[in-house]
């Protein structure tokens, strides 16, 4: 197998482990819509999924997955933000008529950087996905395809966030209604709800 069939090996399946409604997903889809911050909230994902990637592809996969105490404390962690965040979208749900586009409440620069870190980092699937699932995979691969299949993954995370993030602005005529806010943040809490129920099962599984 040559670079370039390695190459976009690992770009089709870092982007079908992406493409999903997620919280990561959800929150870069308002912030487009919002114009705020795109930019480098798109690059801190990217870059975050590239990082992960890289240390998969590296061998850490191995070490990640024999720490079920780490991945435990990662899940409780991660089910605690995504039910707070669900319960603040279902409150700005609630108050549609302050969500007209140009009006709407957003985050600062700072708490939006954290509120992206945390979506991110205490999300375990983020490790089974980019750490594990693509570090395992990575090992059928040798030299410069290994590295080929590592920046394939990665680039798509570049490409699927950067157009998430910009291409939101063309549903822009739509969030111009206060009721598609409302729809949006909506849905939103309940993607959340179902994550953060989902990663405490998975937890109490674990005893």
């Amino acid at each position: 197998m040559n670079l370039m069939s390695a190459g976009l090996s690992g770009f089709a399946l870092g982007g079908s482990l992406i493409i999903a409604i997620g919280a990561q997903n959800a929150f870069i889809l308002r912030q487009g819509l919002l114009r705020r911050h795109v930019f480098l909230l798109c690059l801190i994902c990217a870059l975050s999924d590239a990082t992960l990637i890289a240390a998969g592809v590296g061998g850490m996969g191995t070490i990640v997955s024999q720490s079920k105490t780490l991945i435990l404390l990662v899940t409780i962690g991660g089910a605690i933000f995504l039910g707070s965040y669900a319960a603040l979208a279902f409150k700005r749900a609630l108050r549609p008529a302050a969500m007209v586009a140009g009006k709407t409440e957003s985050l600062s620069l700072k708490a939006a950087v954290l509120t992206c870190l945390a979506f991110t980092f205490l999300n375990p699937h983020v490790y089974l996905d980019t750490v594990l699932l693509v570090g395992s995979l990575s090992a059928g691969f040798e030299g410069h395809e290994r590295l080929a299949y590592g920046a394939g993954a990665a680039t798509a995370s570049f490409v699927w966030f950067f157009g998430l993030g910009y291409g939101a602005r063309l549903l822009a005529p739509i969030f111009a209604r206060p009721a598609a806010w409302r729809v949006l943040d909506g849905l939103i809490g309940l993607v959340m709800s179902a994550l953060a129920l989902g990663l405490l099962w998975s937890a109490l599984s674990e005893f």
